[in-house]
């Protein structure tokens, strides 16, 4: 009886892993027929090139997460999708002081963005910034916004993050 209520709970984690492992396929063949298609499509209107930050910044209105992306020391990489608001033609991301992005931004304040998905799947393609905190003024209205965009999911995101240091912004602009 006991063997075979162990057997039942091991193939039913095995079926849930073999679930997810088709999942994040898919996503990474969605991923990879995504870049494909940007990148054929290249010539007709290459985000980089378009003349003002105010129309690079067009393209992330519609979207609730960006990729942001931070470089370690030795210079790899780390994406992190995270909310962000725009005012004034630059991007706000509200988050906490001991957070691994926050680390990496003390250290080198080059970042790149792209509009994304909740699990980081972009959505466009990669812009060049540059980032600094916010000063308390720049914060507060950060937060206001965050709270107006994002509604109730903002405050209660606070409860869960609290271990994680003070609040701090991050204001990027882009080059």
């Amino acid at each position: 009886m006991i063997d075979d209520v162990f057997n039942e709970a091991i193939n039913n984690i095995l079926a849930s892993r073999h679930k997810f492992r088709k999942s994040h396929l898919k996503t990474k063949a969605y991923c990879n027929s995504i870049s494909t298609v940007e990148s054929s499509n290249k010539d007709e209107g290459d985000i980089n090139s378009m003349s003002s930050p105010s129309d690079r910044m067009s393209v992330f209105s519609t979207h609730q997460y960006i990729n942001l992306e931070t470089y370690r020391r030795n210079g790899q990489a780390i994406a992190t999708p995270v909310w962000f608001t725009i005012y004034d033609d630059r991007i706000s991301v509200v988050t906490r002081s001991e957070t691994g992005k926050v680390k990496r931004l003390r250290n080198n304040s080059k970042v790149r963005i792209v509009p994304s998905g909740i699990r980081g799947q972009p959505k466009g393609e990669w812009l060049n910034g540059k980032a600094v905190f916010a000063a308390q003024e720049e914060l507060d209205q950060a937060l206001k916004q965050r709270n107006k965009k994002y509604g109730f999911k903002a405050r209660l995101s606070g409860l869960f993050s609290r271990t994680k240091g003070k609040l701090i912004g991050i204001i990027i602009s882009l080059d």
